[in-house]
């Protein structure tokens, strides 16, 4: 198995943009190879960090890298889905944060490691794709289960696929003499299922379709719309929420609901004041996402669809 690596995706921005102080308590809740949990840890004296992620080949590069201050007390490793925050946290005795912080990319690491199956780039790879391998269904049992509708929705709502319809008719009519298990075969499904106008611009033909079952299976953007709620009011007066998104999907969620907790009246707009009693619980403090420096993306191509937003919780 190679080293965990995972390079830590605009550090510099998001040390700024968390506020750490000495004492303070830190979560992230996405810890992969713990790049940005080491650069936390360095900055608190009494304070703590707990980490969390579902991977498990993750947290043992995490409790390595991160020994040091896990021997102190300042570093707690969790293994589990950031979903669990909470009530993972209370166990521990924790009942707010000064700062959360959420890297939602997948790492390098499970990119380049053939045996996960998350890249498009290793065909006779096993479609895998699973954050937390603990969990029985893969991304090839989505493609020989999936009803050709629910093919269609995945592809569409998670993949922006123009040919989703045409790319899960054929998944379908494949299946039936071969079951899907390999990288390869999905590719080459995919690629003649996409004209070749399409196919000039836009990158590789499967970028979309490994997306959609990467997010379908591993529940991504099911998770984080049903926990940010759950995140903002862990947070301590003053205490940040910093997420990095890496494709629109997330980042429009992420952009939403910061809107929503910073101006979450729902009273028309000709009401001279407010009824609905809504309180605003923050401040948006990226009216724009910070995006990687040029420096970053000449060191880092993989950062380059990364965004970077950050909201304040208010004293409440």
């Amino acid at each position: 198995m190679m080293e965990f690596s995972h390079y830590s995706v605009m550090l510099p921005e998001v040390m700024e943009a968390l506020n750490i102080r000495e004492n303070g308590i830190y979560i992230d809740g996405t810890m992969g190879g713990a790049g940005h949990s080491l650069a936390i840890c360095a900055r608190l004296a009494t304070g703590r960090l707990i980490g969390f992620d579902q991977d498990e080949d993750a947290i043992l590069a995490a409790k390595k890298r991160l020994a040091d201050h896990h021997q102190e007390m300042k570093a707690t490793i969790i293994s589990d889905n950031y979903e669990h925050m909470r009530e993972r946290l209370e166990e521990i005795g924790i009942e707010k944060a000064d700062g959360i912080l959420l890297d939602l990319g997948v790492s390098s690491y499970q990119l380049d490691e053939k045996e996960r199956g998350f890249s498009y780039m290793q065909p006779d790879a096993a479609l895998d794709m699973r954050m937390d391998r603990r969990k029985k269904q893969t991304a090839a049992d989505i493609l020989n289960s999936y009803s050709e509708e629910e093919l269609v929705r995945v592809l569409r709502d998670y993949g922006e696929e123009r040919c989703a319809h045409r790319i899960a008719k054929n998944i379908v009519d494949v299946r039936k003499t071969m079951p899907f298990s390999t990288v390869g075969q999905l590719n080459e499904v995919v690629d003649r299922s996409i004209p070749a106008k399409m196919k000039k611009t836009g990158g590789h033909p499967s970028k979309r379709t490994f997306q959609a079952l990467r997010i379908e299976l591993n529940r991504e953007l099911e998770v984080l719309e049903n926990t940010l709620d759950e995140m903002v009011d862990l947070l301590n007066p003053g205490g940040r929420l910093v997420i990095i998104t890496f494709h629109s999907l997330e980042d429009r969620i992420v952009k939403n609901k910061f809107k929503t907790y910073e101006n979450p009246c729902t009273c028309p707009k000709d009401f001279p004041v407010c009824v609905c009693g809504k309180k605003p619980k923050g401040v948006v403090i990226t009216r724009k996402p910070i995006l990687p420096s040029q420096e970053e993306l000449e060191i880092n191509s993989r950062s380059k669809s990364a965004k970077l937003r950050v909201f304040e919780r208010n004293d409440q």
